[in-house]
């Protein structure tokens, strides 16, 4: 565990589907006490209890507390001012899976002026067939 006059060193979260609070600790260099105390701050933070009752954090939720410990201790920002970060960022997440897609740029192929498609259908058709009398 490290002591908050530590650099700000977080190790590579390794890849398990589940944390211990110890290990949470470990990677992020947040102390458990406190681990425990962001779980009542911020409601996004829920690790689910294993049958022996201890807390199982998953990979969204050590970034959660990474990110948490961004806000809060490089930041400055205070419970509130992370929590109301936190929430702002999950709301323009959504907004962005509603907006509706982009359509697709049209290809250059073919332009908006009909006259020009005619054209150019003409073209691909003459060399098709030109193609098709290569290969009789």
């Amino acid at each position: 565990m490290r002591t908050m006059d530590e650099p700000n060193e977080e190790k590579q979260i390794p890849d398990r589907l589940f944390f211990r609070i110890g290990d949470v600790s470990d990677v992020t260099g947040v102390e458990a006490y406190v681990l425990r105390y962001w779980e009542t701050e911020f409601t996004a933070l829920k690790p689910r209890k294993g049958r022996n009752g201890q807390r199982q954090y998953r990979r969204k939720d050590v970034e959660l507390v990474l990110e948490i410990k961004r806000l809060l201790y490089d930041k400055k920002f205070t419970i509130a001012g992370a929590r109301k970060a936190l929430r702002d960022k999950a709301n323009q997440a959504k907004r962005q899976e509603r907006r509706p897609k982009k359509p697709p740029k049209q290809s250059g192929l073919f332009g908006p002026d009909p006259s020009e498609n005619a054209e150019a259908l003409g073209e691909i058709k003459k060399e098709l067939r030109e193609i098709l009398a290569l290969l009789k």
